[in-house]
């Protein structure tokens, strides 16, 4: 695999490792390791928003990716799930979705694989792109009435079910 295969691989190995860091305690979640996958996994749904699924847009002359849909479904259904406090239902959840959205990403044919095929010479502009993407802004989690709620609809609206 290529570069920028790896790369984003690897963003996801590191990625699960802090979800398992935060939730690998007797009680309740770690709020370290959360803070630092929450503050990732928005990062990586940037590149993959902003940069990776445009790209292939346009080097396919206007046609999207396979699954993008479903990768736009599923990056809005994480994101909601980020934005309550954590527990473990919530992560469980957030564990469902990486399970089936990981591999429309990384498995064979996937959006990685179609990236690398694609980027041609653009290849290292790319890959400097995604290392480059700046940090998004991350909010204070929002514990009002009804905030889960408007989780779950995300979540089922992505055709999951919520473990909740």
């Amino acid at each position: 695999m290529g570069g920028i295969y790896k790369y984003l691989f690897g963003d996801h190995q590191r990625l699960d490792g802090l979800l398992s860091s935060a939730v690998d305690v007797k009680e309740g979640i770690d709020t370290i390791p959360y803070a630092e996958f929450r503050k990732g996994l928005l990062r990586h749904i940037g590149i993959e928003e902003k940069l990776v699924l445009p790209a292939i847009t346009r080097l396919q002359s206007g046609k999207q990716a396979e699954h993008a849909r479903r990768i736009r479904l599923d990056h809005g259904a994480l994101v909601a799930l980020l934005v309550p406090p954590p527990t473990h239902g919530i992560v469980e959840t957030i564990r469902l979705i990486l399970k089936s959205h990981n591999s429309l990403e990384e498995g064979e044919g996937g959006l990685y694989q179609l990236m690398e095929r694609l980027a041609g010479d653009e290849i290292n502009d790319m890959m400097e792109k995604m290392k480059a993407f700046p940090e998004v802004p991350v909010l204070p989690h929002r514990d009002m009435p009804g905030i889960l709620d408007v989780t779950r609809r995300a979540v089922e609206r992505a055709g999951y079910k919520a473990r909740f």
